[in-house]
């Protein structure tokens, strides 16, 4: 735990890594939009209760626009890449620091 301490407190690691866990999160939104778009107004495994309208299980979602989705898609995976690229070679600067001593 003070090794982590430590990293945060002379480094941006800690955002960089939050930054990727936010980069995670839209990529599977997209992703489940995307997956989802062939299925109007419905999720794959919502099954309507009795007495329950079938929109209010899956909720209504708009048309999705694929071609808007995938370039979405691309340019998070290209955030990723390029967040963890600098998370890297933070921790390799760390390493070649703490090597020097």
């Amino acid at each position: 735990m003070a090794l982590f301490n430590f990293i945060n407190r002379v480094s941006s690691a800690g955002s960089i890594r939050s930054a990727m866990d936010q980069s995670v999160i839209r990529h599977r939104q997209i992703a489940d939009r995307v997956a989802n778009a062939s299925l109007v107004n419905k999720d794959g495994f919502a099954m309507p209760s009795a007495g329950t309208a079938a929109g209010a299980v899956s909720g209504q979602r708009g048309p999705v626009d694929t071609e808007q989705e995938m370039a979405a898609l691309a340019n998070e995976q290209m955030y990723f890449e390029t967040a963890a690229t600098r998370l890297k070679s933070t921790y390799d600067g760390i390493r070649r620091a703490l090597q020097d001593r």
